[in-house]
């Protein structure tokens, strides 16, 4: 009987090829336009750690002066952490993992002759900082927690540093000179890409490229290297002891918490330690101003998706609704058309529902048609988003869920704009037509 249907489809839409050609256009371009912000929205609110991000958090702790208007407040606790306040986290040991970290910029000298310096994007942190975020590693290891109070001169490269530098074959153990000061390749990542990437300064670009080199936190600030973040300070320190004050914040931190236990445990140790502080006189707010967010909850509290990105995707909502109801109208001067065929049915033996299903398989032919012309309108949006100079914009790419997405999209609401007109043209009188005839 679907076949049936379907021929009665087919044959009904070849009859008015205009009529049939407007709306599926209509419903490609809805579908279309939707379906681009959707994909758009879809790769930037991703879980970026599945299977994982749940059982990572983010503290924060407010050791700013009452009164301080800095760029990191908003009657919030400060986005980073100062070099006291993360070692002493990190000492404490109250997660199952923890890890220190900040962004750095070094310049990088290929041992090649003829090679040209360049610079490098890459993190300093702690030694937890590659299981707790189970980073890949094609050879070697990370370096242990003995290194990093040994302010050892070890590094992690990517793969594709490592094969820029030294080819990607027999790398660990041999040197490497980042930032003027030579350093021991004691292991190689794939090249991992969080997206976004949520363990970064809120001032980084959070879906640019991976970290290409990974070195200890210790052996950074002695060596006082670069780095690429906030600098937020409300004392009077120097330029050369800003990194281990603690009146400035520039530091991440991430814990591994695996129970509810564990987490309300931690949060309270959170209060208890701004409790601590604030009697000794460094802190001056309420230790209640102490924070512990959720993976995910940490990227909406960042607020990652631009305002405008939203304004766009309930525009192009807007714009399907506006579709619909075209196709509404469409197809309910179409059947109404047809209720001379209708009835002629009816006076056959047909029910009303046979009549609905007919028509409304009718409708679902126009939406895979619309769902087809609304992919290729989709991709279109998706280029010309990519050809944008934001960072996010390569990340605008439809992956297999949002494809089968964009057909069942434009089937439903090809379906749901076919019930009303299907609806009424079963409610005719099918003795009025033929006697009109």
């Amino acid at each position: 009987m679907f076949g049936y249907y379907l021929d009665l489809a087919r044959r009904s839409l070849r009859r008015t090829p205009v009529l049939t050609g407007l709306m599926v256009l209509a419903i490609g371009l809805g579908i279309g336009a939707s379906m681009t912000m959707l994909t758009v929205l879809h790769v930037m609110t991703d879980d970026p750690m599945p299977g994982r991000s749940a059982q990572l958090y983010t503290p924060h702790l407010d050791p700013l002066p009452i009164g301080f208007k800095g760029m990191d407040i908003a009657g919030d606790a400060a986005s980073n952490l100062t070099w006291p306040d993360a070692m002493a986290l990190l000492k404490a040991h109250r997660a199952v993992r923890q890890a220190a970290m900040a962004g750095g910029d070094l310049l990088v000298r290929p041992s090649r002759t003829g090679a040209q310096p360049f610079y490098a994007d890459g993190r300093y942190t702690t030694a937890d900082f590659f299981a707790m975020f189970g980073v890949p590693f094609e050879r070697g290891q990370g370096w242990s927690a003995a290194e990093d109070d040994a302010r050892a001169h070890v590094v992690v490269l990517s793969d594709t540093l490592s094969r820029k530098l030294l080819g990607g074959v027999d790398v660990v153990g041999r040197m490497v000179r980042l930032g003027g000061h030579d350093f021991r390749v004691v292991g190689v990542t794939a090249d991992w890409q969080p997206s976004p990437m949520f363990y970064v300064d809120a001032s980084a670009r959070r879906y640019s490229d991976g970290d290409k080199f990974f070195l200890p936190l210790s052996t950074a600030v002695d060596l006082k290297l670069d780095v690429n973040g906030n600098f937020n300070g409300w004392g009077e320190d120097h330029a050369d002891t800003r990194m281990v004050s603690p009146t400035t914040t520039w530091l991440q931190f991430w814990v591994q918490l695996d129970t509810p236990a564990q987490v309300a445990g931690y949060r309270q140790f959170l209060i208890d330690y701004s409790a601590q502080q604030k009697a000794l006189g460094r802190f001056q707010r309420p230790p209640t101003n102490a924070k512990l967010y959720g993976l995910m909850a940490w990227l909406a509290h960042e607020n990652l998706v631009p305002n405008d990105l939203r304004l766009q995707l309930w525009l192009a909502l807007g714009f399907l609704f506006v579709c619909m109801l075209n196709i509404v109208a469409l197809l309910l001067a179409k059947f109404l058309r047809r209720s001379g065929e209708i009835s002629v049915r009816r006076a056959l033996g047909a029910r009303r529902r046979d009549i609905f299903m007919q028509l409304g398989v009718e409708s679902a032919v126009i939406g895979v048609a619309g769902g087809a012309s609304g992919l290729l309108i989709a991709q279109l949006g998706l280029w010309s988003i990519r050809q944008r100079p934001d960072d996010y914009a390569h990340l605008a790419q439809m992956d297999v869920p949002m494809l089968l997405g964009t057909l069942a999209l434009a089937i439903a609401a090809s379906l749901l704009a076919g019930l009303l007109p299907a609806w009424r043209a079963c409610r005719v009188m099918p003795a009025l037509q033929l006697k009109a005839q």
